[in-house]
């Protein structure tokens, strides 16, 4: 025997102890005990008929309320039980409120306490009426979108497509008298943060304690739940791919199913009472998720991950969302997450209960996605990964399918692109046009006359886009020999202008190697090394120079800057020293 949610035990009496008995009222009932020490041995009660009388007679003054007191004996001792039956309406105690949960005692305030009247007098926050908000503030577009759901789903007959925004509203119960509940704002107003505060959810990317980037999704419910699966897998995961055959396979380190899940029970579950927004923070080894909401008051976390009942936080959202055929509300949805993480061969999620209220999901990710991610160099800060970063199973990355799997993504094989009017793979590289016998009947010059311009052959070119000097005589125009007094130097002085010759600028209209002497600028492969020299030189000088302030001295962008960054550090040339925006550069070589 010991003390639990309905028992709680006391040496002695003090007129405080109403409180208990005022806080077993409010939750389930219980027995407090009157002259047992806490290990639950009767050490016996002075002045017993005194307070046999006085204790009733105070829990009638000050809680308004009828308790049993009873006189009991054990071991040739007497002690008092006093029996609290539960209330269906709120009690307090000199103005306060108290909540029996678990073995102690709560004294309830702000969104707690709110949250515990709504409840006592058989209402839910999101069942309250909300003034300042009509059927016409609603989105259209968002009444048709759950028509069409509901519908296809078959929990709402066909002819809810048909329905006027009125009836549809009726049907979800979601409208007192002349005004809609606050349910109704969230779900299918096109802007509910301007009445519900931080009525959104906010994703962000860490590396260790560092932010890299974040999002803020807002609008209403549904579609906060789209754009947050759209952003988790084109943004923030990187998938392992492998071939079942012919065919790609794509493995993300959450399961869509269990990450869409986690979502929408978020939605479904917070607390929209408390000033936070739902929170979803993606680290290299683990997504965690929060949750600014709390379990019913009589569950604990076993019941949270065991068989239980579907007893949604915000009913009316729910009943919508089950509508739409979004969700069962058969209180399936912990273990539906956990079954798609085994099945993906993922390790079980894990739930903590935060002090003070929210509930904390984890998503830890497995090794092999692990081992594999960590193969790949970090992305810039800001860049994003997702869809332009994907990882093979053997551990390499690549933004582009092979061309032997490409029949699965929507793109031809080489051999089969020539029906598309595109080039194969040896002719199309950075044109896009067709390989030179597909072009004659297109009214399109062969490729060794086009080279990538659209222009006439190099021979009767000469760059300037006339016709050749035998036919320039009908023209008014003036042969190449009589070019020079035009300004224009032929073919053979283009090497000393600004002009290459032609077998020079096939495809790229840049000048050769030995001309760009003269022109100041490094080839190609020089020029990342004298950005991270001139970088190199400014963080010698400067130390405490934000990435903005490097980007703009050095005519960068912010993300070619914090790329060159990344590569000194990886090589051992730089380091950042102190916190993110106050720290300072240290050059090691």
């Amino acid at each position: 025997m010991s003390e639990s949610q309905t028992v709680e035990w006391k040496t002695s009496w003090r007129d405080e102890y109403l409180k208990w008995i005022c806080g077993f009222a409010n939750a389930q009932g219980g027995v407090l005990e009157i002259g047992r020490n806490d290990r639950g041995e009767v050490v016996g009660v002075k002045d017993v008929l005194r307070l046999l009388e006085e204790i009733p007679n105070k829990a009638q003054a000050l809680l308004g309320i009828t308790v049993d007191v009873n006189l009991k004996s054990e071991s040739g001792r007497e002690y008092l039980e006093i029996v609290v039956d539960p209330y269906p309406n709120p009690i307090s105690y000199k103005g306060e409120f108290h909540y029996r949960s678990g073995s102690t005692k709560q004294t309830l305030k702000g969104t707690a306490l709110n949250h515990f009247l709504l409840q006592k007098y058989g209402r839910t926050w999101d069942d309250v009426p909300m003034p300042g908000i009509g059927l016409g503030d609603l989105d259209g577009r968002t009444l048709e979108e759950f028509c069409r759901r509901a519908a296809e789903s078959g929990r709402l007959p066909k002819e809810i497509l048909y329905e006027s925004a009125t009836g549809m509203i009726e049907k979800l119960r979601l409208r007192e008298g002349e005004y809609l509940k606050r349910a109704a704002a969230l779900l299918f107003h096109p802007s509910p943060g301007r009445f519900v505060r931080d009525a959104y959810i906010k994703i962000g990317a860490f590396r260790g304690p560092e932010l890299l980037y974040q999002d803020v999704v807002e609008g209403n419910l549904f579609s906060q739940v789209e754009q947050t699966m759209d952003l988790l897998y084109s943004k923030y995961s990187m998938a392992l791919i492998s071939y079942d055959g012919i065919y790609r396979v794509e493995t993300f380190p959450v399961p869509r199913e269990a990450m869409r899940e986690a979502v929408i029970n978020a939605v479904i579950h917070r607390e929209y009472a408390v000033a936070a927004p739902i929170q979803i923070r993606v680290y290299d080894d683990r997504l965690l998720l929060w949750n600014p909401g709390q379990l019913p008051s009589d569950w604990s976390m076993e019941q949270l991950t065991g068989e239980h009942s579907s007893r949604p936080g915000n009913p009316g959202i729910a009943y919508a969302f089950f509508r739409a055929g979004m969700v069962e509300a058969w209180g399936r949805g912990i273990r539906l997450i956990t079954k798609a993480c085994e099945a993906a061969g993922n390790p079980p999620p894990k739930w903590k209960i935060e002090p003070g209220g929210g509930l904390w999901l984890e998503f830890p990710y497995s090794t092999m996605y692990r081992v594999a991610a960590s193969r790949i160099e970090p992305a810039g800060v800001g860049e994003g990964g997702g869809a332009n970063r994907k990882i093979t199973d053997d551990g390499r990355i690549t933004s582009r399918e092979p061309a032997e799997n490409q029949q699965r993504t929507g793109r031809k094989p080489a051999e089969n692109q020539q029906r598309t009017g595109r080039k194969p793979a040896e002719n199309q590289q950075r044109t896009g046009r067709k390989p030179a016998e597909n072009q004659q009947r297109t009214g399109r010059k062969p490729a060794e006359n086009q080279q990538r311009t659209g222009r006439k052959p190099a021979e009767n070119q000469q760059r300037t886009g006339r016709k050749p000097a035998e036919n320039q005589q009908r023209t008014g125009r003036k042969p190449a020999e009589n070019q020079q007094r035009t300004g224009r130097k032929p073919a053979e002085n283009w090497q000393e202008t600004s002009r290459e010759p032609a077998g020079n600028q096939q495809r790229t209209g840049r000048k050769p190697a030995e001309n760009r002497q003269r022109t100041g600028r490094k080839p190609a492969e020089d020029r990342q090394e004298t950005s991270r020299e001139r970088i190199l030189a400014l963080l010698e000088a400067q130390p405490e120079i934000t990435i903005p302030a490097l980007a703009k001295q050095l005519g960068l962008s912010v993300g070619g800057v914090r790329y060159h960054l990344d590569r000194l550090k990886s090589t051992g040339h730089i380091r950042h020293v102190g916190p993110t925006k106050a720290g300072r550069w240290e050059a090691l070589k």
